[in-house]
């Protein structure tokens, strides 16, 4: 006999004919995106899967053979892979801090009600970020060029008598690779300020009748309520960086000058694809890149839960 006491599983509601209607429709509306998805996403990576096992070389006529994991102990045993990556860590480093808090920093300033003309600041924020990103780059490379650069004349000016050669001192040129990455702020300004909106005003309200400043409310009000957007901008910003190429690519020729400074881990990967013509090993090359950027989000999806604050969640 049935002991009544012991709940019994809800039922799983079904879907009448009007549901399915609804749900065969929906499918069919997304279905340019998983078609788009299928092609351009799922397919080409199950196809780079089985390229690392293979011996594909456009550079060499050689007929197509199954070589297990070789190319993958040659990726263990390539000094200049391991040189990449900590070339795009020690770049991170440096970059993803600016990536994150400059952003904000420059939102919180155009949110206040204090500065006039906040709206048009805003447009000309945003305004660098839809400029062609490779002609941003040869007009970077004219400004940070060490003798005819205009950076340099303004530090000439003001006294500095020698300034850095920024793209071509191997100490500087990090630092110069991340100036021309202030450049493009403006999209994670414009996340920033759609989350400050979101905000609700009355927890401000209500912190200014209990006598809290303006310091008080962006510590315990602003930076809380920002926290998943912050998230976000992180988990966006270390993909990025991962995948970090383009700039030296155009402004180095992909030499990795100076001293192999700027020979980044996707840059490599870029060269062993399209210069050196050997698929099987930058596909390999590329799912080393894919599980390093994999277990970096999980890590940060890991933390996620002591610092990220959503709204309504219960803790």
């Amino acid at each position: 006999m049935a002991n009544p006491s012991v709940a019994r599983p809800p039922r799983q509601p079904r879907f009448s004919g009007l549901g399915w209607r609804r749900a065969r429709w929906g499918y069919v509306f997304i279905a340019p995106w998983l078609i788009g998805f299928a092609a351009f996403t799922a397919i080409p990576m199950i196809a780079t899967l089985a390229f690392s096992f293979t011996n594909i070389n456009l550079a060499q006529a050689q007929p197509l053979a199954f070589v297990g994991l070789k190319n993958y102990e040659k990726l263990i045993n390539d000094q200049q892979v391991w040189d990449s990556l900590v070339i795009t860590l020690k770049f991170a480093a440096l970059a993803l801090p600016i990536a994150v808090i400059l952003p904000l920093l420059v939102a919180l300033l155009l949110h206040s009600r204090h500065l006039y003309g906040s709206s048009a600041f805003r447009v000309l924020f945003f305004l660098p970020y839809v400029v062609p990103f490779v002609a941003a780059v040869f007009i970077w490379g004219g400004m940070l060029n060490p003798s005819t650069g205009w950076i340099n004349l303004a530090l000439q000016a003001v006294g500095v008598e020698n300034p850095p050669a920024w793209l071509e001192d191997p100490s500087w040129v990090y630092p110069g690779l991340a100036l021309i990455g202030v450049w493009g702020i403006g999209a994670g300004m414009i996340v920033y300020l759609a989350g400050l909106k979101g905000i609700p005003t009355d927890l401000y309200e209500a912190a200014r009748i209990d006598g809290a400043g303006a310091w008080a409310s962006l510590r315990h009000i602003t930076i809380p309520m920002l926290t998943p957007v912050i998230f976000f901008t992180m988990v966006l910003s270390v993909v990025e960086v991962m995948q970090y190429f383009l700039v030296p690519l155009v402004l180095q020729d992909g030499t990795g000058e100076p001293g192999g400074s700027t020979m980044f881990y996707n840059l490599y990967l870029y060269k062993n694809f399209f210069t050196f013509q050997n698929m099987s090993y930058g596909a390999t090359l590329a799912w080393l890149l894919f599980a390093i950027t994999l277990a970096i989000t999980l890590v940060l999806f890991g933390t996620a839960r002591r610092w990220v604050y959503y709204a309504g969640e219960a803790r």
